[in-house]
């Protein structure tokens, strides 16, 4: 059986004291970069691996923060990790990631492990209802929320502008003459759908044109909900000219119900998402969208849960992010001639 290195032998190894050699293991401050390079050579010529849960047991911070997410089929979730993974690196914490989808029955679980082991919580696009949100607003660790807009919270959270990156977006179909606009919605645990529809429905009232409710559709913020509100919409007898989808990944699936229905995009209907994810603007047609600021979003979230690390007693926040209307060429003038779908 091979032998465990300790923290002893590693500083014994440095030849430095045990108490230096944990602090530069930790990646503290109060270590010259000569002694801290010393001390990693060491343990990594040791194999040397921290107990980490011993050393939070004991009090100490274990340089690791929690990303609680529901699932990982959205695109917008990897543009977040991406970001929130670099930040964490550059203060000099670690990761750990946990689907807490699956874990919302009140019981005992590894989920609870986390929240014991880990310095903080990010959680991504939470949900409300969740079991788990419930022990955060009490207090139990540092806990940032990302693009949460459900209700009101007793947490700090950091979002993009849902509310008037959607009337933007509207304002900018209506501007191409579109009076017959549509919207998809997205899942309805965070809010940002909610939001993104108030902001659509606005931008209708100001131009003095009415809120249709047939031309509201659900949707799920995946592809499949994307596709299949936009054949409900391009089924209607007097369908719109225009489809605003809740996210871009229910955009492209739009772009996939005009092309089964043998329609032109933009020609015959203008489509238009919701995020600026890096596929926006690489299919054809490049999708006119609205760009949530995901690098600063899960870069802030980084910097708010340390900042709550280090005072406990800090008034929870809310920080919305400002957003940006990016046209592309998915939406084009309200045709003047509306072409039949091929409907099956």
């Amino acid at each position: 059986m091979t032998k465990i290195a300790t923290l002893n032998e590693v500083a014994a190894r440095a030849g430095v004291s045990v108490i230096t050699a944990s602090r530069a293991l930790r990646g503290t401050i109060h270590v010259a970069k000569a002694t801290r390079e010393k001390v990693l050579a060491a343990a990594s010529e040791l194999n040397y691996t921290p107990d980490v849960v011993a050393q939070t047991m004991r009090g100490s911070q274990s340089r690791l923060l929690g990303v609680f997410l529901l699932g990982f089929r959205s695109m917008v979730f990897h543009e977040l990790l991406v970001s929130i993974e670099e930040q964490a690196h550059r203060r000099g914490y670690e990761l750990v990631v946990v689907n807490v989808a699956i874990y919302d029955d009140g019981r005992t679980t590894s989920v609870e492990m986390m929240l014991k082991l880990c310095d903080g919580i990010i959680w991504l696009l939470p949900s409300g209802t969740h079991s788990l949100m419930r022990k955060l607003e009490a207090g139990q660790m540092p806990a940032v929320l990302v693009n949460f807009c459900a209700r009101p919270v007793a947490l700090p959270v950091v979002s993009g502008a849902n509310y008037s990156g959607a009337y933007d977006l509207v304002n900018h179909l209506i501007g191409l003459g579109h009076r017959r606009i549509a919207f998809v919605e997205g899942a309805l645990h965070t809010g940002q759908s909610r939001e993104r529809q108030r902001g659509y429905e606005q931008a209708l009232r100001d131009a003095g044109l009415p809120v249709d409710a047939d031309y509201i559709v659900p949707g799920d913020f995946l592809f499949g909900g994307g596709r299949e509100g936009a054949r409900t919409l391009l089924a209607l007898p007097n369908r719109p000219t225009a489809i605003f989808c809740a996210n871009d990944e229910m955009a492209l699936g739009a772009f996939k119900a005009a092309e089964e229905l043998g329609l032109k995009v933009p020609a015959d209907v203008s489509i238009a998402g919701f995020d600026d994810i890096p596929a926006a603007s690489t299919v054809t047609p490049p999708l006119t969208t609205i760009r949530q600021p995901l690098d600063e979003i899960g870069a802030r979230a980084v910097d708010e849960v340390l900042a709550y690390i280090g005072d406990r007693g800090r008034s929870p926040s809310r920080i919305e992010l400002p957003t940006r209307l990016v046209v592309r060429d998915s939406t084009g003038k309200a045709p003047q001639r509306i072409r039949p779908a091929k409907l099956t």
